[in-house]
Order: structure tokens, then C-alpha cells, then sequence
């Protein structure tokens, strides 16, 4: 019987102590006395803190952008993330405990955010790394389009997480022949980690989000028009981009076909497949905590428990599917796609020290954002997206969606608020404007390795198999030259 590495389980107990138990410790004593004082304070998190409270938060993306290029092997380790993300993490902790009930909320709403994030992406990583597609794969510009589109496709319904992690490492294995292939997967964590989650609320974390506070499910399939540019875009320059490259590396013909020859000659065949049913049971999971099937039998056991699922369910069941879909799958089928925990490991660690350090700058910019003088779809589009590529793309989604809401009137405070934002009269423009922020945060994760949590991912697992992959700033040259051109274009096409 396979179980869970000691390592990995104890990391993410220290995790949770971390970022969670503090909070939960003290709530009740906070809230206690805040009930028995006359009122809470009527000021936010955000009007309270000092503006340095950021400087934990852009050292560790400091840390982040620098440490691969000073000293590589030593940031290789994850321990020594931890030890970084523990060197700026605990003093925000400590800074946030001043604060009171504020504090406390603050760090159990990043928690409870953190925990699902990574239950969510470590549950699609490991269900996803048991099955092992065979056969005459072969790494031709074709095929790597092909591999892009249909990666484009699933993104928006199996995740684009579950899409990443299902077709790295085939790709991967296809190219094995090729020496020059790290822009394979550059392109790969442009289209099937980030863009091509549009269309559903179940591609991309701030689309979830904007499901549970009230946007139809099918809402989001007005966005096919952005996605498709975008998309297609990318997959005509990757077509064009590989066919040179490929062209570079074989000085001769003879070359140039012995590159697309197939590593192996054997047929094609998919093994572990009843992962894809776990798959599918955790898209199930997700949809219906989100519309609250179920939710008068939660009530039942916990009052108060709203329209949706509590807290803590359908992270539950998302566990103890993967548990399932992980001891059914044999070892060999792992030992074949080269599977480790080190890349989901570097995510766990890595997004603990974000989610804590980015508290106050989400906090001081929710107060601040409608100072910003954000207005129009365009301005959303920009300014959720230029965010998105540095922060967290979840809560950014949910601060401008909040500072939209309040240049219409609509209380932010009200479940299903978007809902009521979506209905009002000036409906064409507030769905406009939706439709922006939607297009900005999911798109616009692509800009960093940081934007978004499969993008670390695609690289752990690129570099695992010997893939040579740009630092921080040599993918940002990438994205800044290929995707803020099509963002330009998307402004002007849509949101103009």
C-alpha cells in the first residue's frame, strides 16, 4: 500500500498551524469581546495599516525573481524556501495580531483561501499524475499546437490545473529529441495554464469566485469571443515560433526528421484510467458546493452554514478522492510519467509566504481602489490584469469586482452581490465591465510564474525533465513581448 510522503503531510500541518490554528486559536475570544464592546470599529483592515506593511510582500517576490539567478542550487531546496518564506511571513503574522478581530478575520479568510487553493491544486496534480499516456508521440510543430489547442479546450472544464498536469508530461516526452524546447512550455503555461480557462467557472480560480458570490455558470460563455482571439493567437505565433526553432536545430533535413521521430514505437494506450473519473468527481465537487446542492442537510448540522457548502467539505471529499485515485494507481504508471510531489511541494511553499504577505496589500488596496480612478471596462482590464500578474489572480478578481459594485451602488456585503450587479439597468455596461475583470485576471496570470498556481507547476516538472527553462525575469521578457501586444489588441477590440 502507497502512502503520502511523511514529509509532504508534515508540511502541510505546519502550514496549516501556521497560517490557520493562530487565528481559530483566538476567534472566539475576539469575537466575545467584540460583542461586548459597543460597536466594531466601522474602519477596514486596510484603513488601519501603514503602507510599509507591503515591503514582506515584494521582498519575497524579490526573493522570488533573484534567488534562481544569484544562487540556483541553494534555492533549489525547498527547505530553503521555507526558511524565506518563515523569515517574512511570521513577522506579518505577528503585525496582523495587533489589529484584533480585524487581524484575525483577515488571516482565517487567507487560510481557509489558501487551504482550498492548494487542496484544489493538489488534488488535479496528483489525480492528473496517474495517468500516463503511450505511444509514437513525436515533438513536430504540429503536434505541439495540436497538444496546445486541446490543452485550450479542457482548461476551461477539467481546470486549468487538471489540463496542465494531464498534458505536461506527454508534451514533454514527445519533444524528448529536441534540445531547445523550453519555449514548448512557455507557451504552454500561456494557453493551457492560464487562457484557455475562460469559458466556466471551473477553468480558473477568480471565475469560481465570482460563481459563489451570484454569476450564472453559464455566464461566462460570453467571454468565447475573447478567448478564442486570444487563444488562436497564441497558437498561430507558437506554430510559426516552433517551425523556426526546429528549423535552427536540424541543419539538414535527414536532422530535422530524425527530431520529429518518435522516442518510442509503442501503441498508443492510456493507463490509469480511472483517474479520469476522478477527475470528474472533482469538477462534481466543485460545481455543487457551488450551487449548493445539498445545502438544507448542511443547514441541518450547521446552522447558519448559507447557500453554499461549509468550510471544509468539499475540501474533504476532494482529499479523499485523490487518497482513492492515488492508491489505485500502480507504481509503475508513476514511475513511467516520472511523477514527484516536488513540484506541488514547491507550490505548497512557495503560495503559503504569498498568501500570508499579501494580506496587507490586499487589505490596503481594497480601501484604496476607489482612489485609483478606475472607471471604464478598459481601465478593469488593465488594472485587475497588471495585478493579477503579482498578486494572487483570486482576490484581485473579487477587489475590483467590489469596486465596481460600489460605483453602482451595489452593498458588496449582500450574498450573490454580482448577481444584483449583473441585473441593474445599466446591465451592458456593468456586464462589460465583469466581462473585463474576468478577461484581465485570467488571462494576465500568464505574465509571471507567480500569477497563477499551475505555472509553477508546468516549470517544476519541465525542469525535472531537464528542460532548461527561463529564470524570472527571462519568462517576463517572454510575456512581455508575445502577450501584452495581444492584451493591447483584446483592449481594443473588446473593452474600447
Amino acid at each position: 500500500m502507497k502512502f503520502l510522503p511523511l514529509r509532504l503531510i508534515a508540511l502541510l500541518l505546519f502550514l496549516f498551524t501556521l497560517v490557520i490554528s493562530p487565528a481559530v486559536a483566538v476567534a472566539e475570544e475576539a469575537h466575545s469581546q467584540a460583542a461586548h464592546s459597543e460597536a466594531h470599529s466601522p474602519e477596514k483592515l486596510g484603513d488601519l495599516m501603514h503602507v510599509a506593511a507591503i515591503t514582506p510582500f515584494a521582498l519575497l517576490l524579490m526573493c522570488i525573481a533573484l534567488f534562481p539567478l544569484l544562487n540556483p542550487h541553494w534555492w533549489e531546496h525547498n527547505q530553503n524556501k521555507g526558511m524565506i518564506v518563515a523569515l517574512l511571513g511570521l513577522p506579518v503574522i505577528g503585525y496582523l495580531f495587533t489589529f484584533g478581530h480585524h487581524g484575525l478575520e483577515a488571516m482565517e479568510h487567507s487560510g481557509k483561501e489558501y487551504l482550498s487553493f492548494l487542496i484544489l491544486l493538489g488534488s488535479l496534480f496528483i489525480i492528473s499524475g496517474g495517468i500516463y499516456v503511450r505511444g509514437a508521440l513525436h515533438g513536430s510543430p504540429l503536434l505541439n499546437t495540436m497538444f496546445l489547442g486541446l490543452g485550450a479546450c479542457l482548461g476551461s472544464f477539467i481546470g486549468t490545473t487538471g489540463a496542465s498536469m494531464l498534458l505536461i508530461r506527454p508534451l514533454l516526452r514527445a519533444n524528448a529529441r529536441r534540445s531547445n524546447v523550453a519555449h514548448v512550455v512557455v507557451f504552454f503555461i500561456f494557453v493551457v495554464s492560464n487562457c484557455g480557462g475562460l469559458l466556466t467557472p471551473l477553468g480558473d480560480p477568480p471565475l469560481y469566485l465570482g460563481f459563489l458570490q451570484g454569476v450564472p455558470f453559464e455566464w461566462t460563455f460570453r467571454l468565447a469571443p475573447q478567448w478564442a482571439f486570444v487563444n488562436a493567437t497564441l497558437l498561430i505565433v507558437f506554430y510559426i515560433w516552433d517551425s523556426r526553432a526546429i528549423h535552427r536545430e536540424a541543419a539538414t533535413p535527414e536532422q530535422e526528421e530524425a527530431l520529429e521521430t518518435p522516442v518510442t514505437r509503442e501503441p498508443f494506450g492510456i493507463e490509469g484510467r480511472h483517474n479520469f473519473l476522478g477527475l470528474a468527481a472533482i469538477v462534481a465537487i466543485i460545481f455543487c458546493s457551488g450551487q449548493g446542492y445539498g445545502r438544507e442537510f448542511f443547514q441541518k448540522i450547521l446552522p447558519g452554514s448559507g447557500e453554499t457548502w461549509p468550510f471544509g467539505v468539499s475540501e474533504m471529499l476532494m482529499v479523499f478522492t485523490t487518497l482513492i485515485c492515488y492508491l489505485l494507481t500502480t507504481k509503475s504508471t508513476h514511475e513511467k510519467n516520472r511523477f514527484g510531489l516536488g513540484p506541488i511541494i514547491e507550490v505548497a511553499v512557495l503560495f503559503a509566504g504569498i498568501f500570508i504577505t499579501m494580506i496587507p496589500a490586499l487589505a490596503i488596496l481594497n480601501v484604496k481602489g476607489k482612489t485609483l480612478g478606475v472607471d471604464s471596462p478598459a481601465e478593469f482590464f488593465w488594472a485587475s490584469g497588471l495585478l493579477s500578474s503579482f498578486l494572487d489572480n483570486a482576490p484581485t478578481y473579487l477587489t475590483f469586482a467590489v469596486t465596481a459594485c460600489g460605483m453602482y451602488g451595489v452593498d458588496a456585503e449582500q450574498p450573490r452581490y454580482l448577481l444584483d450587479f449583473l441585473n441593474l439597468p445599466e446591465g451592458a455596461t456593468t456586464a462589460k465591465i465583469l466581462a473585463a475583470i474576468s478577461c484581465g485576471s485570467v488571462f494576465m496570470g500568464a505574465n509571471t510564474y507567480i500569477g497563477n498556481g499551475p505555472n509553477f507547476m508546468v516549470k517544476a516538472i519541465a525542469e525535472e525533465n531537464n528542460v532548461k527553462m527561463p529564470g524570472f525575469f527571462g519568462y517576463m521578457l517572454y510575456s512581455g513581448g508575445i502577450l501584452i501586444p495581444i492584451f493591447i489588441m483584446v483592449t481594443f477590440l473588446f473593452f474600447i
